[in-house]
């Protein structure tokens, strides 16, 4: 598949090869993304205008667009500087206006002559009961009326590119649409009446009526399932190209996994259970686990972690965990202690902190298999880390670790399986746009003997109150959080604001009892710091956000979140999930500064209701939009033209599995199907998948 297929050159031409476009308007349409005809047909436009003729300017309710013939009437001229000119006319059942501003008589005369019939269309307004239409968009003779559309489609514009512009030059690239191959499954097509994708390009930019610009519209909805299919055969592709490197076979015997759950004080849940045998039948099987587990805070991943790395263990391999940061590194291994020392397994510690013969001697039993699950930060992956077997690699929070570190990581082991966790619950059709290339196991449920927390909503005024709230709790022993603001323009003067808190709760808790982390500090002193407070030597812990993460102190059951409105959805259910992980009641207080806009209400609502991270995450993706919901500049995100990631994740399953049938059937895209998918990958511009594909 040496390039793009000849088919489809016109529509990669240049944009001044279409009509009324020169090199200025050219640069204007860049401005839009729209650089060669094939992103223009791909702009639709996302209203339009009722234009349909009606008999007088009173069968509709002002204000409102309205085209009607008149006779034209007397023309008024400005009767002072800075006045309006305006022209009467009288249709089938009443007089109206017109109105100009600035306006040039003699023009006036020569389009608007007193006595004759024209067509008008424009935005009606009643003004001193007097209707008026000022700037009419259309005036034309009877004969030319035509040219108006019953329904006028609206595209986005910046500035230089007018409707008019934009509706011709779409025009223009609309003549240069090739026949093409049916790239969508007949059966899938039929069941949901999709027309051809010819005709869908042209029914998406000439609406009939409101009810073809709606996603659901088949015309619409075929260009977006399009977008979504290509990508998804794109994700298929890399998935089928990482699955070709050989497993290996990794069987447990159960034997260190039994003893584990003996020495639990409860039973895995239903969720739990069940990743641990989607894991262990993937470990089982020829090809490579690409797996990515989904958890909401606090729904016990590291078990089902330590579970898939015993199996490594017990097939006679090695497992690897890998942590973004040195902290959340110290605390997977403070969490699998316990338990690995139940099952009687080696396990060790490997950061950058390690120097010397300490770090020697480990590499060593690393090599010779001594050591058998290794925790680690990215110091895992220098050249001189040797694994005797490793088996499987689990890798905690996907955001920082990326497709290059998977590859790096499983370089370390004969194509390790890998695990990815998460701790930020994804709606279902961004895990799809963002994993699509991995299986994934849902945790939707917590573990037993968690209370729920209470979350209470006080403004900025209530402060006092709140710190006397701490005062108590800290009496009968407890422990709390306070994060301060996030401030966006710079983490000093986050610093700034947390040490002005840290100073005023030491003054009213007393002098030892506060501890303070921000994202200015020494790591070391950061480190030193989260110490103090998981030893339970200071009580209290005011942080900027860097406590978001993986934070395990079982006995701090208050969180405080200042000005909780500027953060996020996913942000806030995040920092909550803090608290609540021991067995007495906690709280989190969502402190916020009055007046709150709508949305930041809503935001602190949806929490006040729900602890489930699963339903914070559609709100938050409803409310947000994709991009924002995971940080666009790494969301890893595509960007579509036409598909509604929030509105149409329905169709992006079926996308998915669409697109690995048919790699199943036809792995090579050579079949009559998967000739067609090429010219689609063509045009979606997934040069990348198609490079994929020679690669196989």
């Amino acid at each position: 598949m040496s390039g793009r297929p000849e088919i489809l050159f016109p529509l990669f031409a240049d944009l001044e090869t279409l009509e009324g476009v020169g090199p200025k308007t050219a640069a204007h349409f860049a401005q839009l993304g729209v650089e060669k005809p094939r992103d223009l047909i791909f702009t639709l436009p996302h209203s339009g205008i009722d234009r349909q003729r009606r008999d007088s300017v009173r069968d509709v309710t002002a204000p409102a667009v309205v085209t009607v013939e008149a006779v034209v009437g007397r023309h008024i001229p400005p009767s002072a500087r800075g006045r309006p000119y305006r022209v009467e006319m009288t249709d089938a059942k009443t007089t109206f206006q017109l109105v100009f501003f600035h306006a040039h008589p003699d023009y006036l005369q020569k389009i608007l002559p007193t006595g004759q019939r024209r067509v008008v269309s424009g935005k009606v307004e009643i003004f001193d009961g007097i209707a008026q239409i000022v700037h009419p968009d259309h005036v034309l003779r009877v004969d030319e009326a035509d040219e108006i559309l019953a329904f006028e489609p609206v595209y986005p514009l910046t500035s230089g590119i007018t409707q008019r512009l934009m509706a011709k030059a779409v025009h223009s690239a609309l003549t240069r649409v090739p026949e093409v191959a049916e790239w969508i499954d007949a059966g899938q097509k039929k069941k949901v009446k999709w027309p051809d994708w010819r005709d869908a390009l042209a029914a998406a930019h000439a609406p009939q009526t409101r009810a073809d610009l709606a996603a659901e519209a088949p015309a619409r909805e075929r260009l977006a399932y399009d977008e979504l299919f290509a990508h998804q055969l794109t994700l298929a592709l890399a998935r089928a190209v990482e699955r070709r490197g050989k497993g290996q076979v990794s069987v447990g015997t159960g034997a260190l996994r039994g003893r584990v759950l003996a020495s639990l004080p409860y039973k895995p849940t239903g969720a739990q259970a069940r990743a641990v045998k989607e894991i262990e039948a993937d470990m089982a099987g020829p090809k490579r686990m690409n797996r990515l587990l989904q958890g909401d805070v606090g729904a016990g991943k590291t078990l089902v972690a330590l579970m898939a790395l015993l199996i490594a263990v017990e097939a006679g391999g090695q497992g690897v965990m890998m942590a973004p940061t040195e902290i959340l590194a110290r605390q997977h291994l403070a969490g699998l202690q316990p338990l690995a020392e139940a099952a009687g397994v080696v396990l060790e510690i490997l950061t950058g902190r390690d120097k010397g013969g300490e770090r020697a001697a480990k590499l060593a039993a690393l090599k010779t298999g001594k050591i058998q699950i290794l925790v680690g930060t990215h110091a895992v992956f220098q050249k001189d880390v040797e694994f005797a077997d490793l088996r499987l690699a689990v890798v905690d929070e996907q955001h920082r670790f990326g497709v290059r570190q998977r590859l790096e990581l499983s370089a370390k082991g004969v194509h390790a399986d890998v695990l990815v966790m998460t701790a930020t619950p994804i709606p279902r059709s961004l895990s799809l746009a963002q994993y699509g290339d991995m299986d994934v196991s849902v945790l939707d449920e917590k573990p037993p003997g968690r209370k729920p927390i209470r979350t209470a909503m006080v403004s900025t005024g209530r402060v006092d109150e709140v710190v006397d709230h701490m005062r108590k709790a800290l009496a009968e022993g407890r422990q709390a959080y306070w994060v301060c603001p996030l401030v966006e323009e710079s983490e000093v003067v986050d610093m700034v604001a947390a040490e002005e808190r840290f100073k005023m709760l030491r003054a009213a808790l007393g002098e030892g009892v506060v501890g303070l982390v921000h994202g200015q500090m020494p790591p070391a002193d950061k480190d030193a710091a989260m110490k103090r407070f998981e030893a339970g030597e200071t009580k209290v812990l005011v942080a900027t956000t860097v406590i978001e993460v993986g934070v395990d102190v079982p006995n701090a059951t208050i969180m405080v979140i200042e000005r909780a409105e500027s953060f996020g959805l996913a942000q806030l259910h995040q920092l909550r999930g803090r608290v609540g992980r021991g067995s007495e009641q906690s709280t989190c207080l969502l402190m916020y500064q009055p007046p709150l806009s709508e949305t930041a209400a809503r935001r602190l609502e949806i929490l006040r209701e729900t602890e489930d991270g699963f339903r914070i995450a559609e709100e938050d993706l409803a409310m947000r939009g994709a991009g924002d919901l995971i940080g666009t500049a790494q969301s890893g995100l595509p960007r579509f033209r036409i598909a509604d990631l929030e509105r149409q994740a329905g169709l992006m399953a079926v996308a998915q599995s669409d697109a690995r049938k048919l790699l199943a059937e036809d792995p090579t895209l050579e079949g009559e199907r998967g000739k067609a998918a090429r010219v689609l990958l063509w045009l979606m511009e997934q040069d990348k998948a198609i490079r994929l594909i020679s690669v196989g």
